[in-house]
Protein backbone atom coordinates (compact mmCIF):
# COMPACT_ATOMS: atom_id res chain seq x y z
CA UNK A 1 0.00 0.00 0.00
CA UNK A 2 1.01 3.71 -0.85
CA UNK A 3 0.71 6.51 1.32
CA UNK A 4 1.44 8.33 -1.80
CA UNK A 5 0.08 11.72 -2.87
CA UNK A 6 -0.83 12.29 -6.38
CA UNK A 7 -0.30 15.65 -7.71
CA UNK A 8 -0.57 14.24 -11.27
CA UNK A 9 -2.96 15.64 -14.14
CA UNK A 10 -5.02 12.98 -14.58
CA UNK A 11 -5.27 10.00 -13.59
CA UNK A 12 -4.60 11.97 -10.41
CA UNK A 13 -5.40 11.89 -6.53
CA UNK A 14 -8.57 10.02 -5.82
CA UNK A 15 -11.14 11.48 -4.09
CA UNK A 16 -11.13 10.85 -0.19
CA UNK A 17 -14.55 9.14 -0.34
CA UNK A 18 -13.60 6.84 -3.30
CA UNK A 19 -12.14 3.81 -1.41
CA UNK A 20 -15.15 3.79 1.06
CA UNK A 21 -17.67 3.53 -2.19
CA UNK A 22 -15.26 1.19 -4.04
CA UNK A 23 -15.83 -1.48 -1.21
CA UNK A 24 -19.60 -1.10 -1.28
CA UNK A 25 -19.43 -1.65 -4.60
CA UNK A 26 -17.63 -4.63 -3.90
CA UNK A 27 -19.97 -5.61 -1.23
CA UNK A 28 -22.86 -5.16 -3.24
CA UNK A 29 -21.45 -7.17 -6.24
CA UNK A 30 -21.86 -4.05 -8.43
CA UNK A 31 -19.58 -5.34 -10.92
CA UNK A 32 -21.37 -7.99 -11.81
CA UNK A 33 -24.68 -6.53 -12.67
CA UNK A 34 -26.51 -6.77 -15.81
CA UNK A 35 -26.22 -3.62 -17.60
CA UNK A 36 -30.06 -3.70 -18.39
CA UNK A 37 -31.28 -4.41 -15.09
CA UNK A 38 -32.98 -2.12 -12.53
CA UNK A 39 -30.29 -1.58 -10.49
CA UNK A 40 -27.93 -0.34 -13.55
CA UNK A 41 -31.26 1.92 -14.34
CA UNK A 42 -31.08 3.55 -11.09
CA UNK A 43 -27.19 3.74 -11.01
CA UNK A 44 -27.33 5.25 -14.16
CA UNK A 45 -30.25 7.92 -13.33
CA UNK A 46 -28.41 8.97 -9.87
CA UNK A 47 -25.43 9.68 -11.44
CA UNK A 48 -27.03 11.93 -13.79
CA UNK A 49 -29.22 13.47 -11.33
CA UNK A 50 -26.50 14.33 -8.97
CA UNK A 51 -24.62 16.19 -11.65
CA UNK A 52 -27.21 18.05 -12.84
CA UNK A 53 -27.58 19.39 -9.91
CA UNK A 54 -23.99 19.80 -9.14
CA UNK A 55 -23.58 21.98 -12.36
CA UNK A 56 -27.21 23.13 -12.47
CA UNK A 57 -27.75 21.97 -15.80
CA UNK A 58 -30.78 22.74 -17.99
CA UNK A 59 -33.54 20.75 -19.14
CA UNK A 60 -32.64 21.43 -22.58
CA UNK A 61 -29.24 19.69 -21.73
CA UNK A 62 -28.69 15.89 -22.35
CA UNK A 63 -26.22 13.70 -20.29
CA UNK A 64 -24.25 10.91 -22.34
CA UNK A 65 -21.65 8.77 -21.04
CA UNK A 66 -19.01 7.26 -23.10
CA UNK A 67 -15.18 5.77 -22.59
CA UNK A 68 -13.28 9.42 -22.08
CA UNK A 69 -13.19 12.96 -23.75
CA UNK A 70 -11.08 11.95 -26.58
CA UNK A 71 -13.81 9.81 -27.58
CA UNK A 72 -16.14 12.66 -27.75
CA UNK A 73 -14.09 14.51 -30.24
CA UNK A 74 -14.61 11.73 -32.85
CA UNK A 75 -18.17 11.16 -31.95
CA UNK A 76 -19.05 15.48 -31.64
CA UNK A 77 -17.41 15.60 -35.39
CA UNK A 78 -19.33 12.83 -36.83
CA UNK A 79 -22.47 13.70 -35.31
CA UNK A 80 -22.90 17.56 -35.59
CA UNK A 81 -20.68 18.52 -38.06
CA UNK A 82 -20.95 17.67 -42.42
CA UNK A 83 -18.36 19.84 -43.30
CA UNK A 84 -16.26 22.29 -41.50
CA UNK A 85 -15.04 22.96 -37.59
CA UNK A 86 -13.29 25.60 -36.40
CA UNK A 87 -10.72 24.97 -33.25
CA UNK A 88 -8.74 27.51 -30.72
CA UNK A 89 -5.28 25.61 -30.34
CA UNK A 90 -3.30 26.82 -27.60
CA UNK A 91 -1.88 23.09 -26.52
CA UNK A 92 -1.60 19.51 -27.47
CA UNK A 93 -5.08 18.44 -26.64
CA UNK A 94 -6.92 21.14 -28.53
CA UNK A 95 -4.45 20.52 -31.30
CA UNK A 96 -5.87 16.78 -31.81
CA UNK A 97 -9.34 17.74 -31.43
CA UNK A 98 -8.59 20.05 -34.93
CA UNK A 99 -6.85 17.42 -36.44
CA UNK A 100 -9.17 14.03 -35.82
CA UNK A 101 -11.66 16.58 -37.94
CA UNK A 102 -9.40 16.58 -40.55
CA UNK A 103 -8.88 12.82 -40.23
CA UNK A 104 -12.52 12.25 -40.32
CA UNK A 105 -12.90 14.05 -43.43
CA UNK A 106 -14.02 17.37 -42.66
CA UNK A 107 -12.39 21.09 -43.58
CA UNK A 108 -10.64 21.79 -40.09
CA UNK A 109 -9.69 25.48 -40.01
CA UNK A 110 -7.95 26.85 -36.51
CA UNK A 111 -6.85 29.96 -34.95
CA UNK A 112 -3.44 28.88 -32.71
CA UNK A 113 -2.12 30.52 -29.85
CA UNK A 114 1.89 29.97 -28.70
CA UNK A 115 1.90 27.03 -25.84
CA UNK A 116 1.11 28.25 -22.96
CA UNK A 117 -1.13 31.74 -24.26
CA UNK A 118 -4.94 31.98 -23.82
CA UNK A 119 -7.40 33.52 -25.90
CA UNK A 120 -8.65 36.89 -26.67
CA UNK A 121 -12.26 36.46 -27.94
CA UNK A 122 -12.04 40.08 -29.77
CA UNK A 123 -9.54 39.55 -31.69
CA UNK A 124 -10.55 35.76 -33.06
CA UNK A 125 -12.69 36.01 -36.42
CA UNK A 126 -14.61 33.06 -36.74
CA UNK A 127 -15.60 31.68 -40.08
CA UNK A 128 -19.10 31.90 -40.67
CA UNK A 129 -18.76 28.53 -42.45
CA UNK A 130 -18.10 26.87 -39.24
CA UNK A 131 -20.39 24.64 -38.05
CA UNK A 132 -19.02 23.78 -34.80
CA UNK A 133 -16.44 26.15 -33.05
CA UNK A 134 -13.92 23.87 -30.78
CA UNK A 135 -13.48 25.78 -27.69
CA UNK A 136 -10.74 25.23 -24.87
CA UNK A 137 -11.65 26.16 -21.22
CA UNK A 138 -8.67 24.68 -19.55
CA UNK A 139 -6.25 23.51 -21.91
CA UNK A 140 -4.67 20.30 -19.86
CA UNK A 141 -1.07 20.25 -21.61
CA UNK A 142 0.22 23.63 -21.46
CA UNK A 143 -2.07 24.98 -18.06
CA UNK A 144 -3.54 28.18 -19.61
CA UNK A 145 -7.25 28.79 -19.21
CA UNK A 146 -9.99 30.83 -20.89
CA UNK A 147 -12.23 32.62 -18.46
CA UNK A 148 -15.91 31.87 -18.80
CA UNK A 149 -16.83 35.69 -19.44
CA UNK A 150 -14.54 35.09 -22.35
CA UNK A 151 -16.22 32.12 -23.57
CA UNK A 152 -19.31 33.92 -23.26
CA UNK A 153 -18.03 36.48 -25.96
CA UNK A 154 -18.42 33.78 -28.80
CA UNK A 155 -22.01 33.31 -29.09
CA UNK A 156 -22.01 36.33 -30.51
CA UNK A 157 -19.02 36.06 -32.94
CA UNK A 158 -20.95 32.77 -34.46
CA UNK A 159 -23.75 32.20 -36.95
CA UNK A 160 -26.77 31.32 -35.30
CA UNK A 161 -26.47 27.78 -36.33
CA UNK A 162 -22.86 27.12 -35.17
CA UNK A 163 -22.73 24.80 -31.82
CA UNK A 164 -20.26 25.94 -29.14
CA UNK A 165 -17.74 23.11 -27.73
CA UNK A 166 -16.29 23.55 -24.71
CA UNK A 167 -13.18 21.38 -23.71
CA UNK A 168 -13.38 21.80 -19.63
CA UNK A 169 -11.65 17.80 -19.24
CA UNK A 170 -9.55 19.05 -16.48
CA UNK A 171 -11.38 21.97 -14.63
CA UNK A 172 -15.22 21.16 -14.72
CA UNK A 173 -16.69 21.56 -11.97
CA UNK A 174 -14.73 24.39 -11.06
CA UNK A 175 -16.13 26.74 -13.50
CA UNK A 176 -19.25 28.09 -13.55
CA UNK A 177 -20.27 27.73 -16.88
CA UNK A 178 -23.59 29.85 -18.68
CA UNK A 179 -24.73 26.96 -20.05
CA UNK A 180 -27.18 29.00 -21.91
CA UNK A 181 -24.25 30.24 -24.03
CA UNK A 182 -22.82 26.99 -25.07
CA UNK A 183 -24.20 23.92 -26.50
CA UNK A 184 -21.84 21.46 -25.32
CA UNK A 185 -19.15 20.84 -22.36
CA UNK A 186 -17.41 17.49 -21.93
CA UNK A 187 -14.87 16.15 -19.48
CA UNK A 188 -13.66 12.91 -18.32
CA UNK A 189 -13.75 11.36 -14.46
CA UNK A 190 -10.35 11.08 -13.84
CA UNK A 191 -9.12 14.34 -12.69
CA UNK A 192 -11.19 16.87 -11.03
CA UNK A 193 -13.74 13.90 -10.04
CA UNK A 194 -11.06 12.16 -8.60
CA UNK A 195 -11.69 8.70 -10.00
CA UNK A 196 -10.70 6.17 -11.90
CA UNK A 197 -9.68 6.91 -15.69
CA UNK A 198 -12.40 4.91 -18.14
CA UNK A 199 -15.87 7.32 -18.08
CA UNK A 200 -16.12 10.50 -20.51
CA UNK A 201 -19.20 12.53 -19.68
CA UNK A 202 -20.95 14.53 -22.91
CA UNK A 203 -23.11 17.35 -21.93
CA UNK A 204 -25.15 18.70 -24.89
CA UNK A 205 -28.01 20.59 -25.17
CA UNK A 206 -31.20 20.43 -27.67
CA UNK A 207 -29.23 21.88 -30.69
CA UNK A 208 -26.36 19.35 -30.63
CA UNK A 209 -29.37 16.94 -30.82
CA UNK A 210 -31.17 18.14 -33.50
CA UNK A 211 -28.45 18.94 -36.07
CA UNK A 212 -27.30 15.05 -35.45
CA UNK A 213 -31.19 14.46 -36.70
CA UNK A 214 -31.04 16.83 -39.46
CA UNK A 215 -27.72 15.36 -40.60
CA UNK A 216 -29.31 11.58 -40.31
CA UNK A 217 -32.06 12.84 -42.39
CA UNK A 218 -29.72 13.68 -44.78
CA UNK A 219 -28.93 10.33 -45.06
CA UNK A 220 -25.08 11.28 -43.26
CA UNK A 221 -23.43 8.83 -41.56
CA UNK A 222 -23.16 9.79 -37.70
CA UNK A 223 -21.33 6.20 -37.16
CA UNK A 224 -23.24 3.29 -35.40
CA UNK A 225 -23.35 2.90 -32.00
CA UNK A 226 -22.17 5.93 -31.04
CA UNK A 227 -25.04 7.93 -32.91
CA UNK A 228 -26.40 10.96 -30.45
CA UNK A 229 -29.97 9.28 -31.57
CA UNK A 230 -28.98 5.85 -30.72
CA UNK A 231 -27.07 6.78 -27.39
CA UNK A 232 -29.94 9.19 -26.50
CA UNK A 233 -32.87 6.78 -26.84
CA UNK A 234 -30.78 4.38 -24.59
CA UNK A 235 -29.81 7.29 -22.39
CA UNK A 236 -33.95 8.13 -22.02
CA UNK A 237 -33.82 4.81 -20.80
CA UNK A 238 -31.12 5.28 -18.12
CA UNK A 239 -29.14 2.74 -20.01
CA UNK A 240 -25.78 2.99 -22.35
CA UNK A 241 -25.93 1.55 -26.54
CA UNK A 242 -23.09 -1.24 -24.89
CA UNK A 243 -22.25 -2.82 -21.68
CA UNK A 244 -20.59 0.45 -19.77
CA UNK A 245 -18.29 1.37 -16.93
CA UNK A 246 -20.66 0.35 -14.59
CA UNK A 247 -18.47 1.10 -11.74
CA UNK A 248 -17.15 4.21 -12.34
CA UNK A 249 -20.79 5.13 -13.11
CA UNK A 250 -21.68 4.28 -9.57
CA UNK A 251 -18.22 5.52 -8.10
CA UNK A 252 -19.28 8.82 -9.86
CA UNK A 253 -22.87 9.35 -8.63
CA UNK A 254 -21.44 8.72 -5.10
CA UNK A 255 -18.61 11.04 -5.16
CA UNK A 256 -20.77 13.61 -7.12
CA UNK A 257 -23.57 13.26 -3.97
CA UNK A 258 -20.20 13.85 -1.61
CA UNK A 259 -19.32 17.39 -3.45
CA UNK A 260 -22.89 18.47 -3.22
CA UNK A 261 -22.78 17.70 0.40
CA UNK A 262 -19.38 19.81 0.89
CA UNK A 263 -20.91 22.44 -1.57
CA UNK A 264 -19.78 23.32 -4.86
CA UNK A 265 -19.24 27.04 -3.51
CA UNK A 266 -16.75 25.99 -0.93
CA UNK A 267 -15.03 23.56 -3.62
CA UNK A 268 -14.26 26.80 -6.16
CA UNK A 269 -13.14 28.80 -2.96
CA UNK A 270 -10.91 26.31 -1.99
CA UNK A 271 -9.70 25.89 -5.87
CA UNK A 272 -8.81 29.86 -5.72
CA UNK A 273 -6.89 29.08 -2.74
CA UNK A 274 -4.53 26.34 -3.76
CA UNK A 275 -4.25 28.05 -6.74
CA UNK A 276 -3.01 30.94 -5.18
CA UNK A 277 -0.68 29.29 -2.59
CA UNK A 278 0.53 27.66 -6.05
CA UNK A 279 1.47 30.11 -7.73
CA UNK A 280 2.61 32.55 -4.86
CA UNK A 281 5.35 30.45 -4.25
CA UNK A 282 6.44 29.67 -8.05
CA UNK A 283 6.78 33.40 -8.05
CA UNK A 284 9.64 33.35 -5.94
CA UNK A 285 11.17 30.22 -5.91
CA UNK A 286 14.81 29.93 -7.46
CA UNK A 287 13.98 27.35 -9.35
CA UNK A 288 10.41 27.30 -11.27
CA UNK A 289 8.64 30.00 -12.88
CA UNK A 290 5.03 30.61 -14.28
CA UNK A 291 4.50 28.55 -17.58
CA UNK A 292 1.44 30.96 -18.40
CA UNK A 293 2.57 34.55 -18.03
CA UNK A 294 -1.08 36.34 -18.65
CA UNK A 295 -2.63 35.78 -15.03
CA UNK A 296 -6.30 36.05 -16.22
CA UNK A 297 -5.22 32.72 -18.96
CA UNK A 298 -4.00 30.76 -15.48
CA UNK A 299 -5.48 27.67 -14.81
CA UNK A 300 -6.80 27.17 -11.25
CA UNK A 301 -6.68 23.28 -11.55
CA UNK A 302 -3.04 22.85 -13.64
CA UNK A 303 -0.83 24.48 -12.67
CA UNK A 304 2.32 24.61 -15.18
CA UNK A 305 5.99 25.69 -14.11
CA UNK A 306 8.78 26.04 -16.42
CA UNK A 307 11.55 24.49 -14.09
CA UNK A 308 15.51 24.68 -14.19
CA UNK A 309 15.86 21.49 -12.99
CA UNK A 310 14.28 18.22 -14.88
CA UNK A 311 10.86 17.37 -14.07
CA UNK A 312 12.29 13.90 -13.59
CA UNK A 313 14.81 14.91 -10.84
CA UNK A 314 11.75 17.12 -8.76
CA UNK A 315 10.02 13.91 -8.96
CA UNK A 316 13.07 12.29 -7.29
CA UNK A 317 13.13 14.89 -4.46
CA UNK A 318 9.56 14.30 -3.70
CA UNK A 319 9.80 10.41 -3.85
CA UNK A 320 10.56 9.91 -0.29
CA UNK A 321 7.91 12.06 0.52
CA UNK A 322 5.32 10.57 -0.66
CA UNK A 323 4.51 13.15 -3.27
CA UNK A 324 4.53 13.21 -7.03
CA UNK A 325 3.87 16.13 -9.31
CA UNK A 326 3.32 15.72 -13.38
CA UNK A 327 6.19 16.40 -16.00
CA UNK A 328 5.21 18.71 -18.89
CA UNK A 329 3.55 17.29 -21.64
CA UNK A 330 5.31 16.27 -25.41
CA UNK A 331 8.38 18.17 -26.41
CA UNK A 332 8.05 19.50 -22.51
CA UNK A 333 8.61 16.38 -20.56
CA UNK A 334 11.43 17.41 -18.68
CA UNK A 335 11.42 21.48 -19.04
CA UNK A 336 8.37 21.56 -17.06
CA UNK A 337 5.90 20.45 -14.38
CA UNK A 338 2.68 20.64 -13.78
CA UNK A 339 0.55 20.24 -10.80
CA UNK A 340 -2.78 19.13 -10.48
CA UNK A 341 -5.07 21.01 -8.22
CA UNK A 342 -7.99 19.05 -8.04
CA UNK A 343 -11.28 18.65 -5.76
CA UNK A 344 -9.26 15.62 -4.08
CA UNK A 345 -6.28 17.68 -3.14
CA UNK A 346 -6.95 19.43 0.61
CA UNK A 347 -5.62 22.70 0.91
CA UNK A 348 -3.54 21.11 3.93
CA UNK A 349 -2.15 18.68 1.14
CA UNK A 350 -1.55 21.90 -1.27
CA UNK A 351 0.23 23.77 1.39
CA UNK A 352 2.63 20.65 2.72
CA UNK A 353 3.88 19.87 -1.64
CA UNK A 354 4.49 23.93 -1.38
CA UNK A 355 6.56 23.64 1.65
CA UNK A 356 8.43 20.89 0.66
CA UNK A 357 9.34 21.72 -2.73
CA UNK A 358 10.56 25.00 -1.35
CA UNK A 359 12.85 23.05 0.85
CA UNK A 360 13.97 21.08 -1.67
CA UNK A 361 15.00 23.00 -4.98
CA UNK A 362 13.73 26.96 -3.15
Amino acid sequence: MTNKIFFTPGPSELYPTVAKHIQSALEDKIGSISHRSQQFKDIYAHAEAELRTLLQLPDNYEVLFLSSANEIWERAIQNTVEHESFHLVNGSFSKRFYQVSGELGRKATKYEAPFTQGFDAASIHVPATAELVALVQNETSSGASMPVAEINKFREKVSPDTLLFVDAVSSLPIPAFDFNQVDSVYFSVQKCFGLPAGLGVWLLNNRCVAKAEALQAKGVSLGSYHSIPAMLSKAKANQTVETPNVLNLYLLGKVVEDMLQKGIETIREEAATKAQLIYEYIKVSKNFSAAVQEQAHRSVTTIVANTILPASEVNKLLAPYNMAVGSGYGDYKEKQIRIASFPAHSVEQVQALVEKLQELVG
